[in-house]
């Protein structure tokens, strides 16, 4: 059905975008027939008869784009259920241990063994010695 109501939307986007463009431009800018605005459509009808039926053309197909968006918003929204953004919250993360840890026993799996505490003094930089200098044999 949605397949359906998206092939006849599009073909009256289609045919919007071609009846309004076959219309007459006032703005006094050139149209599609070059110099004199809507010259390919001549021989179709001339002067009000032509501006009421494609005026008239554009509202009906105006107001038949409008009614297929609404049917295909409630067409998507029909088999959706509600959801709330808080509904994907993560639980609150267990105290203690790095944040890998928190994320293993989240999932289930056992933590890795700890990681070593680092020192917490510095072990004392070498102390610096002379150059050496290249011995040449």
């Amino acid at each position: 059905m949605q397949t359906v109501l998206i092939i006849i939307h599009l073909i009256i986007v289609l045919a919007l975008i071609g009846v309004v463009l076959l219309q007459r431009s006032e703005g006094g800018g050139m149209g599609l027939g070059g110099g004199g605005g809507g010259g390919g459509v001549s021989g179709f009808m001339t002067g009000r008869g032509q501006a009421n039926a494609l005026t008239r053309a554009t509202a009906i197909l105006a107001g038949l784009f409008f009614l297929t968006s609404l049917a295909l918003t409630v067409l998507a929204t029909t088999n959706r259920a509600p959801s709330s953004i808080l509904d994907g919250a993560a639980p609150a993360a267990p105290a203690g241990g790095n944040v890998l840890q928190q994320l293993q026993q989240l999932q289930g799996e056992q933590p890795a063994a700890p990681a070593p505490e680092a020192p917490a003094v510095p072990a004392p930089a070498p102390v610096p010695t002379a150059p050496q200098v290249p011995q040449s044999q």
